[in-house]
């Protein structure tokens, strides 16, 4: 299981060459890539966070999906520092002997890294910079994880049929 935060990019096809070399084990790579984008007049975007506990937040939740899918493997990059549109910003790569638990546990780290993870996004505009506030919508999406009678993929019982 890797966890880092870097300011340089990184390389998807070598992460998840990394993960996958030598292993027969692995039936199923499910990864998801967050990119700056530029739409609303944004012209970059900074990300701060607080070295030690992030990486530590992180690992935290890793370890939870780790408990709740049987993985092979997790990766997650995260970048901090100031990023330009079409810059990669996080991967989240998870690996298992099939898919369901591979994209359960990716969505269910992104679904984290959106709305708790301890990083702070500024936006710069023509206007103006402004931090970034949370949206309601990812609340939303991370809340299935939590709900009372959710399955292990976070979908409710009647959902999961």
């Amino acid at each position: 299981m890797t966890v880092r935060l870097q300011r340089e990019d990184f390389d998807i096809g070598a992460e998840i060459a990394r993960m996958t070399a030598g292993r027969t084990d692995i039936g199923a790579v499910a990864s998801f890539t967050g990119i700056c984008r530029g739409s609303e007049g944004v012209v970059a975007m900074t990300l701060e966070h607080y070295p030690g506990m992030a990486e530590a937040e992180i690992q935290r939740h890793v370890e939870e999906a780790r408990s709740r899918w049987p993985l092979s493997g997790v990766t997650v990059v995260h970048r901090y520092g100031r990023l330009q549109p079409g810059e990669n910003i996080v991967l989240v790569v998870a690996t298992s002997s099939h898919r369901e638990a591979a994209f359960a546990a990716a969505e269910f780290l992104m679904d984290y890294l959106k709305v708790s993870a301890p990083f702070w996004k500024k936006e710069e505009r023509a206007g103006g910079d402004g931090w970034v506030e949370a949206r309601h919508t990812d609340a939303v999406a991370a809340e299935r994880w939590t709900a009372e009678g959710s399955t292990q993929d976070g979908r409710k019982p009647e959902a999961a049929e």
